[in-house]
């Protein structure tokens, strides 16, 4: 019966992307933004995004819950859109506005690989993008979806057009991540998931399972986190911000490491939270 029900809306969504290409990028952005921010709120996830805002933002007024969750739908859908033309974000310049150049560019230069780490603020998959398109040999790690059938869609999407060297999420990535930095290759990762193979670390005041990845490795490696960020200006221009590298000692405790980090993630999330996805379960 699940795989009826995933093949269903493998066809559903199949008829969406061809539909947004006739539409273009713009139109297809902007309507699917619409959509979302008018069924997303009937989702079975209602209740853990609104339970995630009020543990994050207390203060939090009851209209002002209500805007970040309907403007977190309008991203939602318009990212959804967007995935039929990441050709068009990988062979184009003009709707990324990149802060930080100099800094990939000294990544270059010194041939050390580094752990660049953020979280899912808008259309996250184009920081990937433009770290690889950069010049720079990278290795991205990626959640397979639940769906059978549009997984192995998204995974092609991810290789061919956001970063060619995709690692499944899961105990078993740690191997392939060694292996891959050992090589040369730096790491992207996002560290606002809830992993069971994490450790219980502070964020928003409350104890989440987080990612240790960056932190096994600066142990193992003494290298470098790079945090990076993105926001969407308007409609479908972003600006994505390369922050300086984090100097973290190997003697340095795994949990200060992952706090520190959390920390990190805490204010970009308070700098535009609608543009965060908070449906996931971070804090079961």
């Amino acid at each position: 019966m699940k795989k009826f029900r995933y093949l269903v809306e493998y066809i559903i969504i199949k008829l969406f992307f061809f539909i947004f290409k006739f539409l273009g990028l713009k139109k297809s952005s902007y309507i699917s933004g619409k959509i979302f921010s008018l069924i997303g709120p009937f989702f079975r996830r209602k209740n853990t995004i609104l339970n995630n805002i009020r543990k994050a933002l207390p203060q939090a007024s009851n209209k002002e819950i209500t805007k970040i969750i309907y403007e977190m739908w309008n991203y939602y859908g318009k990212i959804f859109a967007e995935y039929s033309f990441m050709k068009y974000f990988r062979n184009n310049t003009q709707h990324i506005e990149l802060e930080g150049l100099d800094i990939l560019e000294d990544i270059k230069k010194k041939q050390e690989p580094v752990i660049f780490i953020s979280g899912h603020f808008d259309n996250f998959e184009l920081m990937a993008m433009e770290i690889e398109k950069s010049g720079i040999n990278l290795a991205a790690i990626y959640r397979p979806l639940n769906n059978i059938f549009m997984s192995q869609i998204m995974e092609n999407i991810r290789e061919k057009y956001i970063c060619k060297k995709q690692i499944k999420k899961g105990r078993s990535s740690i191997r392939s991540l060694i292996n891959y930095f050992k090589e040369g290759y730096s790491i992207a990762l996002m560290i606002d998931q809830r992993v069971s193979e994490g450790i219980k670390s502070n964020f928003f005041g409350h104890n989440a399972y987080t990612t240790t990845i960056p932190a096994q490795f600066v142990k193992k490696f003494n290298c470098q986190v790079v945090p990076i960020f993105i926001e969407r200006k308007n409609e479908i221009k972003f600006k994505i911000k390369i922050y300086k590298p984090i100097s973290y000692s190997q003697s340095d405790d795994v949990s200060k490491v992952t706090k520190n980090l959390n920390e990190w993630l805490e204010q970009m999330i308070l700098k535009k939270p609608a543009q965060w996805i908070w449906s996931h379960d971070r804090w079961k």
